[in-house]
């Protein structure tokens, strides 16, 4: 087996040329690979196409890229955190795919799995479906490109919307334990769309929070093998956030009180 450790998130990400498609892990803002990221925007890399639930927030994640213009394209599913991205969207800076979360997992497992395409009912019936939807804005606010209308067909009476598969030039991902091969473990919630994004790269770069040595693992434990990733670079000091902190009146009276007492 071949050691697919590289020295640095810098080294890891070298290659990634301008106008490349990325699928990027995490979910709102667990299991971002912020250190791949920000490698990728110190490198000045641009043009890119991106493949991730979200865009990340205005500050952190994606939106580092997105904030100077790095991002030309995004297929996401959830925008709503980001007014950087509104922005861009809106005065047609931006070209965004949306595209329903269930369907976006779908198409980057069947991508890495070697499935073209495949029918789903989500969607039938609506834009998503019949097209229409706008991807791009010209500036003065008319739709540039919208979305094209997909086959519908129908199975045991009911209608299905085809979906293509998507298998983006390469894939970023964060994983709690990996070991020299590339076989990984995640986190808790920080699974998220990882493992589908490890998946469908077709070169996968995984940072890891703590790096292990062949058989360490225990097979039984493994969410993402070896098999799907070609480079691996530990990031043990990542900034982990909450995307948002939510504090009951009670429990602000009671820090009041403490503190005048």
């Amino acid at each position: 087996m071949i050691d697919k450790v590289v020295a640095s998130a810098e080294e890891a990400v070298a290659d990634i040329p301008d106008g490349a498609s990325l699928a990027v892990g995490g979910f709102g803002l667990c299991g971002i690979p912020v250190a791949l990221i920000d490698a990728l925007h110190q490198r000045g890399t641009r043009n890119l196409e991106t493949v991730s639930n979200n865009c990340g927030v205005d500050d952190w994640g994606l939106g580092i890229l997105l904030k100077d213009g790095r991002i030309r394209r995004t297929v996401s599913s959830y925008v709503g955190e980001n007014k950087e991205f509104a922005r861009q969207y809106l005065s047609g800076e931006l070209e965004v795919v949306l595209t329903p979360q269930g369907t976006l997992a779908e198409k980057l497992r069947a991508g890495g799995a070697g499935i073209p395409a495949f029918f789903t009912s989500a969607g039938v019936g609506t834009q998503v479906s019949e097209g229409g939807l706008p991807q791009k804005y010209d500036a003065d606010g008319s739709i540039a490109i919208a979305s094209q209308a997909k086959e519908v067909r129908t199975f045991n009476g009911a209608d299905y919307v085809l979906e293509e598969s998507l298998t983006p030039d390469f894939g970023l991902v964060h994983a709690w334990k990996g070991d020299r091969h590339g076989n990984l473990m995640y986190h808790a919630t920080a699974m998220n769309f990882n493992p589908l994004c490890a998946m469908a790269g077709k070169i996968t770069i995984a940072e890891v929070e703590e790096l292990v040595e062949p058989g360490e693992l225990d097979p039984e434990h493994i969410h993402t093998p070896g098999i799907f990733i070609q480079r691996v670079v530990l990031a043990p000091a990542v900034e982990k956030r909450i995307e948002k902190k939510t504090v009951s009146a009670a429990s602000t009276s009671s820090t009041s009180d403490q503190a005048g007492a």
